[in-house]
């Protein structure tokens, strides 16, 4: 299932990609492009607050297409692998390392030429997780299977277009799936990524 998810989603970038061909675009804003950055994540909900979660950094990196709509409004899909988790403060700074891939398909509306604000639903798709910890100077790891395969949220967040095809954005991601399955827990995937990226 997973597979076939992700197959449809590459499918669907090279679609987009041939007919946005078409479409009148600026020279920053339009076309397949390449995106990566920094992830500042951490465990959120209402049960999370109970606990001494820390923002944790990771990076994601992927491609992304637009599809414009009008001169001023965008489809976006996109496909990028993105590290997450948390740590916590505790004994043996223990830590969650989460590894996804992310398919957003944002629809991003351009206040300026370069200004625009962005968002829309994004499927996570985990690959590995991992739980790490530090005790005795050595760094102890284990593999877990506890996390939800399939995390479905949000992502809004503002961008600016630089001259040459250059763009800049920060978002933030508002998992709503819970992070452990076979939990009812009210922890959640939340952070925020500072991106760069490329429109060829």
């Amino acid at each position: 299932m997973k597979k076939s998810i992700l197959l449809l989603a590459v499918i669907a970038l090279f679609s987009f990609e041939i007919q946005a061909q078409s479409v009148q675009r600026s020279d920053a804003a339009g076309g397949f492009g390449i995106r990566g950055g920094v992830n500042f994540f951490n465990f959120g909900g209402e049960d999370a607050s109970n606990n001494d979660y820390t923002n944790r950094a990771g990076f994601h990196a992927g491609v992304y297409t637009n599809l414009f709509l009008g001169s001023r409004i965008a489809l976006e899909p996109g496909a990028y692998f993105s590290v997450k988790g948390t740590q916590n403060d505790g004994i043996g700074d223990p830590r969650a390392i989460l590894n996804y891939i992310d398919v957003p398909l944002l629809l991003r509306l351009y206040v300026t030429d370069g200004l625009n604000i962005f968002g829309g639903p994004q499927a996570s798709f985990l690959m590995s997780s991992k739980f790490e910890g530090d005790f005795f100077g050595s760094t102890f790891t284990y593999d877990t299977d506890a996390i939800t395969k399939t995390d479905l949220g949000f992502v809004v967040g503002l961008g600016y277009n630089l001259p040459k095809g250059v763009n800049i954005q920060g978002s933030y991601d508002f998992g709503t799936s819970p992070v452990f399955k076979d939990s009812n827990a009210a922890i959640y995937n939340r952070g925020f990524k500072v991106s760069l990226g490329y429109s060829f």
